[in-house]
């Protein structure tokens, strides 16, 4: 686990709490704020691979069966998965973890697994833990099906918002309270296509956070 960036700062002035929703009017891309690299490319890719080396010495002879918590994770999941240089079974799921901007709001499984996972070895992939609230989730109903193991892999931990217990057996890097984009993460589905972890000035300590 690698720790990256130090304690959050205060809020800037002039920033505003988001208020995008699905159902709003997207945002102006020709306004978009400057991101801040937080974890280069190179990092993201030694991590990975180290994770990556993790990964096979546990799971070597198993039939592993590899899940993407979409959307954030895609990025990741695919990198990760053509690090890991063993028999993979792909598969998904899709969980709506915000709410209105103000407020988590239930989470909903919008896209089960297609697969059965009784007596086989999952390895749920996320981009992050933050509150724990969507990996819990998942672990908690996907346990139920009696896999022979059950385990989380994150690129990021953000451990000061936690609001519930999830343990994550290989994450990637553990950062402060920051919001962060890129490498598959977003804000109004924008950013998710750079090759970099970045706090997003704008938004980094006006209230703005995930629920995940």
């Amino acid at each position: 686990m690698v720790s990256f960036g130090g304690p959050a700062g205060s809020a800037k002035s002039g920033t505003v709490r988001p208020s995008w929703t699905s159902e709003s009017p997207m945002p102006d891309v020709a306004k978009l704020e400057t991101v801040r690299e937080l974890i280069s490319a190179e990092e993201i890719t030694r991590r990975r691979r180290e994770l990556a080396g993790e990964i096979e010495r546990d799971y070597g002879g198993e039939d592993l069966l590899l899940v993407c918590i979409l959307r954030g994770s895609m990025v990741f999941f695919v990198d990760l998965a053509r690090e890991i240089d063993l028999p993979l079974r792909f598969d998904y799921v899709d969980v709506s973890s915000y709410g209105d901007g103000t407020s988590p709001g239930a989470l909903e499984l919008r896209a089960d697994l297609r697969e059965p996972i009784e007596g086989r070895h999952v390895l749920l992939v996320e981009d992050i833990v933050d509150t724990g609230r969507t990996a819990r989730f998942l672990v908690d109903r996907l346990s139920a099906r009696g896999p022979a193991s059950l385990h989380v892999a994150a690129l990021l931990d953000k451990p000061s918002r936690r609001v519930v217990d999830v343990e994550i057996a290989y994450c990637g890097f553990t950062i402060p309270d920051r919001f962060v984009v890129g490498y598959g993460l977003d804000w109004a589905q924008l950013y998710r296509n750079l090759p970099y972890i970045g706090v997003l000035d704008a938004l980094d300590g006006a209230g703005a956070a995930r629920i995940e």
